[in-house]
């Protein structure tokens, strides 16, 4: 899929080689979008990778004594739907991050590749532009801010060059007596592109009346890039936030759209759920029920948390497509293996063709079902979408790790008893989820039970037995 990979310790690094190989590189962190473009021949000129996710310090989300929250290019969205900085002052952006893929797409995806893959679909535009989102552009002549706003030039197009990197994204928090709320229609519950979602964020005033002083309406997946409501945020201005004006802003914000039709939905559905959603948000804040069903300790499995001591993780690593390329070194299970002739595949056909380890399943190869999920680096993934030599120098459990010598895991033992498993193919990558639930929860609930396999389809059942493995599976534990 790719001729050249290049692992990196340094952002200056990465820049360096980005302006030597010129429009055939791209910068991965992630990579979710990124691999699947690539099988898919949707970017034939992109024949090098530049992998920055070795580079110290670019995970974090800050809060400084203004008031301006930081998210570095490697913050991923289980990170954000975790953070209680984003919680207290940004909840729509976590809400947004809380909505994207499964938890082990969340796990690898970032907020900065979702920016710059520049769908109107993706989730957390629309929150970022409702918050005033600027971004740093990065590259050797230096670095330039560009308002979000101002970022997007059209569908997947932005004002970003080939030879810059993302290297932050800033918002300020929401003010006192601010309040916001991100909702989302999909077509099924979970890993669903958006039909149309909305950012509603209001300034409000409470006395005898609720007025409202400010408002910012942002709608996706509705236009070729996010859009501001101008005309029923105007309305609502000096307004009394009641049930009337409530529907006149929702019907503002119907009549301001031009929505096209496609697979996902017609313009007029599309055009109606506007009106829909954007009610729906208002009352919530009307309500102050703006968490709705939020969870307070969202489902990560293993993610969601700044990688600790990478610097001891960090190795240079390239290869250039020729006989003798460098060896991955990595661990798994436990073992210590030297993989030669890995550099171009993913770390699924990595574990599969060159370790092996069979157990770890090909389903759809791109994301959907799970049947992949290994554990990198202690998190969650779909190896499918992970690069083979984002293995050099880490740590990973595959299906074949997961029991001692003696005894199967409890887990394992609990889909036996309980007839969880039907035709089996489903079964490693459902393990491996309920094995990172149950370190995470000794008592899941079934709501948190229903969120860590929302990344792993069973074609053969109705998901009973596998809940009720789960929770035989954690009372054995106790």
């Amino acid at each position: 899929m790719w001729r050249n990979y290049h692992v990196v310790d340094s952002i200056e690094q990465a820049l360096e080689l980005l302006k030597i190989s010129g429009p055939s590189a791209r910068i991965v962190a992630g990579g979710t979008d990124m691999i699947i473009e690539l099988d898919r021949k949707m970017r034939p000129n992109v024949d090098t990778l530049i992998d920055i996710t070795r580079v110290s310090d670019l995970d974090k989300i800050s809060r400084d004594s203004s008031g301006t929250i930081r998210l570095g290019p490697m913050v991923t969205h289980n990170q954000c739907a975790a953070s209680d900085v984003l919680r207290d002052h940004a909840l729509p952006l976590a809400q947004a991050c809380w909505e994207v893929g499964a938890p082990q797409i969340r796990n690898r995806s970032t907020i900065a590749g979702n920016l710059i893959t520049a769908s109107p679909a993706n989730d957390t535009i629309t929150p970022l532009i409702a918050l005033g989102g600027v971004v740093t552009l990065s590259s050797t002549t230096g670095e330039r801010k560009v308002n979000l706003s101002d970022f997007y030039l059209g569908v997947r197009q932005t004002v970003m060059r080939t030879d810059e990197i993302m290297t932050e994204i800033a918002f300020p928090s929401l003010m006192e007596h601010e309040t916001g709320i991100f909702h989302k229609l999909g077509l099924r519950r979970a890993q669903a592109i958006a039909v149309v979602n909305v950012c509603v964020i209001l300034q409000l005033d409470y006395g005898e009346r609720v007025v409202c002083r400010d408002a910012r309406i942002a709608l996706g997946s509705i236009a070729p890039t996010i859009i501001r409501v101008d005309n029923a945020e105007k309305f609502l201005e000096g307004q009394e936030l009641n049930a009337t004006n409530i529907e006149q802003a929702a019907l503002l914000s119907s009549e301001a759209v031009s929505p096209i039709d496609d697979l996902r939905s017609s313009a007029d559905y599309r055009r109606n759920m506007a009106s829909v959603l954007t009610r729906r948000a208002l009352f919530c804040i009307l309500n102050n029920d703006t968490m709705g069903d939020f969870p307070d300790r969202p489902v990560l499995l293993g993610g969601g948390v700044e990688i600790e001591n990478k610097t001891l993780l960090s190795r240079s690593w390239s290869s250039d497509d020729i006989p003798g390329n460098p060896s991955i070194i990595t661990r798994v299970n436990g073992r210590k293996y030297e993989v030669s002739g890995a550099s171009n595949k993913t770390l699924m056909n990595m574990l599969r063709d060159n370790l092996g380890l069979v157990g770890t399943k090909e389903g759809c190869s791109e994301g959907e079902c799970g049947a992949c999920t290994v554990h990198l680096d202690g998190a969650a993934v779909m190896s499918c979408l992970v690069p083979a030599p984002r293995a050099h120098g880490a740590d990973i459990v595959t299906i074949e790790g997961i029991a001692d010598k003696n005894h199967l895991h409890p887990l394992q033992q609990a889909f036996i008893d309980s007839g969880a498993v039907q035709c089996g193919y489903c079964t490693p990558g459902l393990l491996m989820s309920g094995v990172k639930l149950l370190s995470e929860f000794s008592r899941p609930s079934r709501s948190e039970s229903e969120q860590a396999i929302t990344g792993n389809l069973c074609r053969c059942t109705g998901y009973y037995k596998i809940f009720d493995a789960i929770e035989s599976a954690a009372k054995s534990m106790r």
